[in-house]
């Protein structure tokens, strides 16, 4: 599902001149990416594995990135519909998801103004 993901990342606008990224630059990724295939296939895509190696590494550096995510799953869980998914059509899960990642970042502006 790797592939898949990293096939599926929308475009990234780095604010400068020229045709805008397809993917981003580096991938942040705990042990449980850390196959040869994994790191294959972000480098075939141009983006750089940051990938902790088991018994090697500890995920500790990864801490500083990924609690940002693990952050934003925790805000998108409270949403119990999300949660448990009762929807069988995937547009209107979508439609809920992106209601719901509105009103948490209507709540992050409202907290900074």
């Amino acid at each position: 599902m790797l592939a898949a993901t990293l096939d599926a990342v929308p475009r990234v606008r780095t604010g400068g001149r020229g045709r805008p990224r397809r993917r981003p630059g580096k991938l942040h990724a705990d042990k449980a990416y850390d196959h040869r295939r994994c790191r294959q296939e972000c480098r075939i895509r141009g983006v750089t594995p940051r990938i902790a190696r088991r018994s090697i590494e500890s995920s500790q550096r990864l801490g500083k990135h990924r609690w940002v995510v693990e952050r934003t799953f925790a805000w998108i869980n409270r949403f119990r519909r999300l949660t448990i998914r009762y929807e069988r059509r995937a547009d209107i899960h979508l439609a809920f998801t992106t209601l719901a990642c509105a009103l948490v970042c209507l709540n992050q502006i409202r907290r900074f103004c």
